[in-house]
């Protein structure tokens, strides 16, 4: 309770500002730490064992300062970054805004990050826990698969997973990695520089994917992550789109995520989950603020579910409170285990 009134007063200061405070709040041990998972929710995904299926998305933690922390506060994965190789400073600010009235974020931050060696090191020193490093490209970089390259390569062994994002809708030109020439090639050579690694740091890799798609992209994407022998998909990052919204903020550009986009990820997930058909792993993110969320997520496709935005509004507390709620689902609806209901609908 201590901490979600903490979260609550954070909303007197900038977005920004306030997400740093958090962070170093963390770093400082100042954050709460959950009890023990439900097994219901334990469960494997492309061979990670996670102890929950309730993941953090990235965005929270660009730096891979605060995973440690983040897992203590009870998520069964993190997912760090994203990350370039070289420093980056992002967009000028303000580029985070609260819509309070939607409980919804817009961002465009421009992949701020502090740099792939920072990154490494941090890494370098964890302890157990599955932790994912999204990487991605520098924002004037002339060979922006490359730096997918190079993100690859230098993480090689330091991290559990390796989502890639597809595409941003605040990082100019990283949208055309959508077409599916341009998809086929990124994780083309993504597949020949992971070969060309030692099979002792062999994770998986998952593709992240933006909900705003045409016809006949779902199908493209899932065939070309299968050929290329990535381990899943994750549906999905922000959106472009613009519901109705009541917030002041609502008129700013860039990628909304939170509430708003929920029922739009929602609807993406059940489309992927039907062209896969079994084939490969989805990971469902996007508008997930509770255990209802979560399951129908699950119920629709995801084999595990990541948020974020939700924790803006409904403090770091949701994460237990959203893991309660879906074991509590999965047991009146007779599951024994949240696998079991992967896809149910």
């Amino acid at each position: 309770m201590i901490h979600d009134l903490a979260a609550r007063a954070l909303h007197l200061l900038d977005p920004e500002d306030a997400h740093g405070v958090t962070v170093k709040a963390l770093e400082l041990g100042l954050g709460p730490r959950a009890g023990a998972d439900d097994p219901i929710l334990a469960t494997r995904v492309a061979g990670l064992v996670l102890p929950n299926c309730v993941g953090l998305a990235p965005g929270f933690d660009k730096n891979a300062q605060v995973f440690g922390p983040m897992l203590a506060a009870g998520f069964g994965f993190v997912e760090c970054g994203t990350v370039t190789p070289l420093p980056q400073a992002g967009n000028p600010r303000p580029r985070l805004f609260r819509l309070t009235k939607d409980e919804g974020v817009i961002n465009r931050m421009g992949f701020n990050n502090s740099g792939l060696e920072a990154f490494a090191a941090r890494l370098a020193r964890r302890g157990p826990g599955v932790i994912g490093a999204n990487i991605g490209a520098n924002k004037e970089a002339a060979d922006r698969i490359g730096d997918y390259v190079t993100g690859l390569t230098r993480l090689w062994g330091l991290a559990s997973s390796f989502p890639i994002t597809r595409a941003s809708p605040h990082t100019p030109g990283l949208r055309a990695l959508q077409t599916r020439a341009a998809l086929e090639e990124l994780l083309g050579r993504l597949a020949e520089a992971r070969d060309r690694l030692p099979a002792s740091g062999r994770v998986p890799m998952f593709l992240k994917v933006a909900p705003d798609l045409e016809a006949g992209e779902v199908e493209a994407i899932v065939e070309t992550v299968i050929a290329n022998g990535l381990s899943g998909i994750i549906v999905s990052n922000t959106t472009i789109s613009r519901p109705p919204l009541r917030s002041a903020q609502a008129g700013e550009s860039g990628g909304l995520s939170g509430a708003p986009l929920k029922a739009l990820a929602q609807r993406m997930m059940a489309e992927f989950h039907a062209a896969a058909a079994g084939r490969t792993v989805l990971i469902g993110v996007g508008g997930i603020a509770s255990g209802a969320d979560a399951y129908d997520r699950v119920r629709a496709g995801a084999a595990a579910v990541q948020l974020y935005s939700a924790m803006v509004f409904g403090g770091p507390g949701l994460v237990t409170r959203i893991k309660a709620d879906l074991a509590r689902r999965l047991r009146a609806d007779g599951f024994a285990q949240v696998a079991d209901a992967v896809g149910v609908n």
